[in-house]
C-alpha cells in the first residue's frame, strides 16, 4: 500500500491566488481555522505540496477536489518541513470529522442532492507492517475478543446516515452523508500504538497509524461504487491523556531550541487536513466454510452453544488472484493496486499480464528497487513461503469407525477405508496456533476448543504442549477425535 499523494492544482492556478482558494475551502471550518492561521509560506509547507511528481498517479492534471476532511486534533510542533504532519490521540477518545463539500459552483453536477458514502479506515503507517496486516490485525483480535479497532460516536455526529461497523472488519466503518449538509463525524480509536511493537531494551516506540477516508457516489446500478475522492493523515494513538502529554512534551522541547532551529519545524496548527492519497486496494473475500468432505461427517463434531449451533468465525479478506499472462494494461493496473504495488501503476500504466511477466528478477529490481522488486518478482510468479510445519488431519465420522469395527469383527483388512485429509500449515509452532487453526477448519470458535490432546502409547491421552508440536515431524498425520467436556460446553480434539 503505498501512499502517493495527488498535486491537483497547475501553475497557473497557484500563480493566480492560491492562497484565497486555499482559505476559502476552508470557510465554515470554525475560528481555529481562520484565514489568518494560514500564511503562504504555510500552505507550501504542507505535506501535499512535498511529493516527489514521480509518485504522482497519471490523471492528476485538472483534478477536482470534490470533498475536504479535517480532524478535530492538533498537529505536532516537533515535526520537520519537508515531513507528513502527525497528529496524537487518545485512546477511546471521540475525535470529530467535519465532512466538508469544497465544490465550486457547477462542478461535479451529478453529485448535487445525491448522497455519497464514505468509509473510514484505520491501516498501518509503516510498510513494512502493511506487508503483515492480516497477521498484526488477527493477533489482536485474538488478544482483544469482542473489541472494535475503530468505532463511530453516533449520538455525537451530525449529518450521518446509515452508519455501519462490518462485525468482520474491526478497523472499518462506513455511513452516508449529504455534501449539501453540515456533516460531522465522531470516531474512537481503541488500540494504541505500542500494541504493535516489539518490546525491547527500557521502553517501546509506538507504531504511527493512518487514518484514511474514501468517498464513493452512486452508479448506474445505484451502488455507492464509484470512487470520488481519498485523503489520508499519519496519527499515534496513545493511552488516554497520553496525547495531551506527548503534545506539551513536544512543544516544550521545540520552545528550548534555538529560533534558528525551530524555522526547521512546522507550526502546530489546532486540527489536521487530511491530505489526497490513493484510494484504498479493494480485496477479494474468499469463504472459511469447510469443505463438503467435512459437511459429510458432521456427526462426529455437534459442536452446540446454550442449544442452538455456534456462529461461524468471520470471513477473512485474502488476495488469491495471480496475475495472468492473458491481462489487458487495465487488469494489470487493478491487480497491481490490489496486491499494494500502487506506487508503481504510473511506471506501468501500458504493461499487460504478459509484458509484466516477461520481466527477469533483475529487471524487476532496477526498476522498482531491491526490497519492492522482489516483492513484486515473487507476487508476480505467485512465490508463496513454504511453512514451517505441515499437519494432515482427517475428521473420522461415526459411520466410518463402524465400518471399520466391523470389518476388524469379521476378520477383514481395515486399510480399506476411504479419509479425507486436511492440511493445517504452521508457523509459530504453538499449542494456540493449532487449536486455530482447527477452529477454521471446522469453522468454530477456538474458545470451544478447550484442550488438544495426543494419543500415546496404549491409549493414553497426552497434553498437547508447544514443546510436542516444536517436535512433530513435518507432514505428520493426524485423526481428529472428539470428546465432551463434562465441565462446560467445549470439546476435547484427540489427534489418533
Amino acid at each position: 500500500m503505498a501512499w502517493a499523494l495527488k498535486l491537483p492544482l497547475t501553475d497557473e492556478v497557484i500563480e493566480s491566488g492560491l492562497v484565497q482558494d486555499f482559505d476559502a475551502s476552508l470557510s465554515g471550518i470554525g475560528q481555529e481555522l481562520g484565514a489568518g492561521a494560514y500564511s503562504m509560506s504555510d500552505v507550501l509547507a504542507l505535506p501535499i505540496f512535498k511529493q516527489e511528481e514521480s509518485n504522482l498517479p497519471p490523471d492528476n492534471e485538472n483534478k477536482i477536489l470534490p470533498f475536504q476532511y479535517v480532524l478535530c486534533a492538533a498537529t505536532s510542533p516537533a515535526i520537520k518541513l519537508h515531513d507528513e504532519t502527525l497528529t496524537y490521540l487518545n485512546q477511546g477518545q471521540s475525535y470529530e470529522i467535519r465532512m466538508l463539500d469544497n465544490r465550486k459552483i457547477g462542478e461535479l453536477p451529478e453529485i448535487t442532492s445525491k448522497m455519497v458514502k464514505s468509509i473510514i479506515r484505520v491501516v498501518f503507517h509503516d510498510r513494512r507492517l502493511q506487508y503483515t496486516e492480516h497477521q498484526q490485525l488477527e493477533g489482536w483480535r485474538w488478544n482483544r475478543p469482542g473489541d472494535r479497532i475503530l468505532d463511530l460516536d453516533i449520538p455525537m455526529s451530525v449529518g450521518m446516515i446509515d452508519p455501519r461497523a462490518n462485525p468482520t472488519q474491526l478497523n472499518t466503518v462506513e455511513f452516508l452523508w449529504d455534501p449539501s449538509k453540515r456533516t460531522s463525524v465522531f470516531i474512537q480509536v481503541h488500540c494504541i500504538s505500542t500494541e504493535f511493537t516489539m518490546r525491547k531494551h527500557g521502553g517501546e516506540k509506538g507504531v504511527p497509524f493512518r487514518i484514511q477516508i474514501d468517498t464513493f457516489k452512486e452508479n448506474d446500478s445505484i451502488e455507492y461504487t464509484e470512487h470520488q475522492h481519498s485523503a489520508s493523515c499519519q496519527v499515534k494513538v496513545f493511552k488516554p491523556k497520553g496525547a495531551d502529554r506527548k503534545q506539551k512534551t513536544d512543544r516544550e522541547k521545540m520552545e528550548k531550541r534555538a529560533p534558528q532551529e525551530r524555522e526547521k519545524y512546522q507550526s502546530s496548527y489546532e486540527t489536521t487536513i487530511l491530505t489526497e492519497c490513493s484510494p484504498w486496494p479493494e480485496v477479494t473475500y474468499v469463504s472459511n466454510s469447510p469443505s463438503p468432505s467435512f459437511i459429510s461427517t458432521h456427526t462426529t463434531f455437534p459442536v452446540v452453544v446454550n442449544g442452538s449451533p455456534s456462529e461461524p468465525e468471520p470471513v477473512v479478506p485474502v488476495v488469491v488472484e495471480n496475475l495472468l499472462p492473458t491481462a489487458t494494461p487495465q487488469d494489470a493496473l487493478q491487480w497491481l493496486h490490489r496486491n499494494r504495488f500502487s506506487t508503481f501503476s504510473r511506471l506501468f500504466t501500458n504493461f499487460s499480464g504478459a509484458d509484466l511477466l516477461k520481466l527477469t528478477r533483475e529487471d524487476v529490481i532496477q526498476i522498482c528497487g531491491p526490497a519492492d522488486g522482489i516483492r513484486l518478482f515473487n507476487a508476480m510468479k505467485g512465490r508463496v513461503v513454504r511453512p514451517r510445519l505441515t499437519v494432515y488431519v482427517c475428521q473420522e465420522s461415526q459411520q466410518a469407525r463402524e465400518q471399520q469395527q466391523q470389518k476388524h469383527e469379521n476378520g477383514d483388512s481395515p486399510n480399506n477405508t476411504f479419509f479425507v485429509y486436511h492440511a493445517i500449515y504452521l508457523e509459530d509452532l504453538t499449542a494456540a496456533e493449532l487449536t486455530e487453526k482447527i477452529a477454521q477448519l471446522f469453522n468454530i470458535s477456538p474458545r470451544q476448543i478447550n484442550q488438544i490432546f495426543k494419543q500415546g502409547p496404549t491409549g493414553i491421552h497426552v497434553l498437547v504442549s508447544d514443546e510436542m508440536i516444536q517436535n512433530f515431524q513435518d507432514e505428520v498425520c493426524f485423526v481428529l477425535d472428539t470428546m465432551k467436556d463434562d465441565t462446560s460446553d467445549g470439546y476435547h480434539i484427540i489427534l489418533k
